[in-house]
């Protein structure tokens, strides 16, 4: 199936956007999936394009913050969702719960807790696990980070969102500041005390994938304080495509960004894949692609729309 877009998808946006249907500022992950009928394959593509992707930073403790690891084992076939999750973060989450239980040192305990005050949500814990009997707060994290030396002052906060609305500087900050505090907070001591914990037990982790892209200009360089296996490809602005008119292109839809570049689908010409790259852009959506020079050779790339 091809997964690619297509313009009538994009005409139906545009007249939405037009129609002033979105009062507000809209984002695509739902609209990805209009005319996306997901096949079990893609699903597995997805699961594994995650199992490959690298822990943003290796040692046991950086940006004060401990990774939770976890030795790969022989992929298995993914079968948990009955109906997968629209989000690519929330669909993730399910990859990493489904990952942890084939582990048999991990038992799962509690998984999205939702912590209330009253009818207020709080906040919530994606998952409370035990490693080795020892009880583990995980907090679970997959990003796509570009690198814009233009923003900040330092590497950290030079990681930025594909649309520049969020960053790793953000993300270190409300997981520190927010998400793993929640542990401790008033109302979610009836819930651990169910599961007869005391927060003061409890190790406190995070498991922290990304998928970075970088200017071409830097391809060479690195980058010390993430993991540079985590660096996917490049990313470039419109003008600059025409570097690339030989090649072939293809646009997968958001979820399918986890997945590994698979090479039997329908390429499009760079004519066409202009055309389409266009509509992305008018929109303020800069997408993720992937790319096939004439000897053969793939890479992820994206496409922004800010200069």
């Amino acid at each position: 199936m091809d997964q690619s877009l297509n313009l009538n998808w994009f005409t139906e946006l545009t007249r939405i956007r037009k129609s002033n249907l979105f009062k507000y500022t809209f984002s695509l992950d739902f609209l990805y999936f209009w005319e996306m009928k997901e096949t079990s394959k893609e699903l597995q593509l997805q699961y594994e394009g995650y199992l490959k992707t690298p822990l943003l930073w290796k040692d046991d403790i950086s940006f004060g913050l401990s990774q939770f690891e976890i030795i790969p084992k022989n992929t298995l076939q993914f079968s948990c969702f009955k109906k997968p999750e629209i989000r690519l973060g929330k669909r993730v989450e399910q990859f990493a719960f489904f990952h942890f239980q084939q582990d048999k040192t991990i038992k799962l305990l509690a998984k999205n807790i939702q912590i209330q005050d009253g009818k207020t949500t709080v906040g919530e814990i994606d998952c409370i696990l035990t490693k080795n009997e020892k009880p583990i707060h995980v907090e679970i994290i997959y990003k796509f980070y570009l690198y814009d030396k233009t923003v900040g002052n330092s590497e950290i906060e030079h990681w930025i969102g594909p649309n520049r609305r969020d960053s790793l500087f953000k993300k270190l900050a409300k997981l520190k500041e927010k998400q793993l505090p929640l542990l401790f907070n008033t109302h979610t001591k009836p819930y651990l005390n169910s599961l007869n914990l005391s927060p003061e037990n409890v190790l406190q982790k995070v498991y922290f994938k990304a998928q970075l892209f970088i200017p071409l200009v830097d391809f060479k360089n690195n980058f010390p304080i993430v993991n540079n296996k985590c660096i996917k490809g490049f990313y470039i602005r419109f003008q600059n495509l025409s570097k690339f008119k030989n090649c072939k292109f293809y646009i997968p839809t958001k979820v399918n960004w986890l997945q590994e570049i698979q090479t039997n689908i329908n390429w499009l010409a760079f004519s066409k894949f202009e055309e389409k790259i266009k509509l992305f852009l008018t929109v303020k959506s800069s997408p993720l692609c992937w790319l096939k020079k004439p000897n053969g050779e793939t890479q992820k790339f994206f496409i922004v729309w800010w200069e």
